[in-house]
């Protein structure tokens, strides 16, 4: 892995898409040069002092409203798989990109149960949704500030404007018995007494997890009250107490239901009848790429709740000129020379940068943010992820452009 990077230079503010930090307790920012990726697309390193002292982040700042450039999910293929920034870039033709959602590491609380990989907000990709959101107590990641939800998204519409938004499963299945609520869609945690589906779009990891922990508590035990039902072309095919693994053929979903939803399905058998109909409602209209992350900023002021003590390596993301312009920024993560930002001092700096509204997504060493420079084959890893090599994650933000 190539990880390079542009020296910092004397502070500069106002310049070319950097706005001037009106925020109360806007860090001071030096700015790199700034290199022209695509058309529409920029990328600069930044120093930053902070409460914890000196650190180095990376700066993708993204035109919108040029029609040249596109922002959508970069995947690795499934939602329950994880892959490199860089590859996932390279593969889907991205100019620039950072990494996603916070996902399900690991899974030392659940002996004999794996971790999935599947990220815990929900996605959008091409105007398609992939995965909905677990409950709040069962994400990843900080504590939530108040009024926050795991099903808070960044995303950007139709109309090639950028937001942040709430995306709300809202789906049923049909059946001889009656309409049974949907409560999860490719999720790596199904909420207690619910049932949710699995598409082929969930990839082959086992669906045991999904019926671990509470809402409230991610560690809690695992129920052995479940159940789960193949569904193919509206009929129900087959049946098991078990949760299974292993790839989902296409046209087939699998329900998988908890306590009370396990109950519900077990009155279905061979044969019956079981349609299904989904989608994720958002609060502000439709989206057309969405991934989850932390909102720490809205309408250029810090969120309430933020934590302002713990310092760390941060992956963020904003929106600002009135939704048409996006900043994805990536902090180095060398424990002897970067001492990392506080969750306010992120929404700070994002607020000083220029952006509006702005999230929090998955850090530490995950963060990566890279680009295609000239005579650059693929995108080259422009930070200097901790431990200096790049994690494999579970979804990205990708900037796209058509020269």
């Amino acid at each position: 892995m190539a990880v390079t990077g542009i020296a910092a230079v004397g502070m500069v503010v106002g310049q070319g898409a950097l706005a001037p930090g009106a925020a109360r307790g806007a860090p001071a920012v030096g700015y790199g040069r700034s290199v022209a990726v695509a058309p529409g697309v920029s990328y600069r390193s930044f120093t930053v002092t902070a409460s914890h002292g000196l650190t180095r982040g990376h700066l993708v700042v993204a035109e919108l409203d040029n029609p040249r450039v596109k922002v959508d999910l970069l995947t690795p293929g499934a939602v329950a798989a994880r892959a490199k920034v860089t590859a996932m870039a390279d593969a889907q033709g991205a100019v620039a990109a950072v990494n996603g959602d916070f996902f399900n590491i690991s899974e030392t609380q659940h002996p004999g149960v794996e971790a999935t990989g599947a990220p815990s907000g929900p996605a959008i990709a091409s105007g398609r949704p992939l995965k909905a959101a677990v409950p709040d107590g069962q994400r990843f990641g900080p504590a939530l500030p108040p009024g926050t939800s795991a099903r808070d998204v960044i995303g950007v519409g139709p109309a090639r404007t950028g937001r942040l938004d709430r995306l709300t499963l809202e789906g049923a299945v049909d059946t001889r018995r009656g309409r049974l609520r949907l409560d999860g869609l490719n999720q790596y945690a199904v909420p207690v007494d619910g049932v949710g589906a699995f598409t082929t779009k969930w990839g082959s990891a086992s669906r045991a997890r999904a019926a671990c922990g509470t809402d409230v508590v991610r560690g809690a035990p695992c129920t052995t009250d479940t159940y789960e039902v193949m569904v193919r072309r509206g009929r129900v095919v087959s049946t098991s107490d078990v949760l299974g693994a292993g790839p989902i053929p296409a046209g087939t979903t699998v329900l998988v239901g908890r306590e009370k939803g396990a109950s519900a399905l077990r009155a279905l058998e061979p044969g019956d009848r079981a349609t299904l109909g989904h989608r994720l409602q958002s609060t502000r209209g439709p989206l057309t790429f969405a991934v989850g992350g932390m909102p720490v900023l809205r309408d250029g002021t810090p969120l309430t709740g933020l934590d302002d003590r713990t310092a760390a390596t941060r992956t963020g993301a904003g929106i600002g000129g009135h939704g048409h312009r996006l900043y994805l920024v990536t902090l180095n993560g060398a424990a002897e020379s970067d001492a990392g930002l506080t969750l306010a001092e992120l929404a700070r700096l994002l607020a000083a940068m220029g952006a509006d509204d702005a999230v929090n997504l998955d850090g530490g060493g995950s963060s990566t943010l890279a680009t295609r420079g000239p005579g650059d084959p693929g995108v080259v890893v422009r930070n200097r992820p901790p431990g200096s090599f790049e994690r494999a994650v579970a979804n990205g933000i990708g900037v796209f452009a058509r020269r």
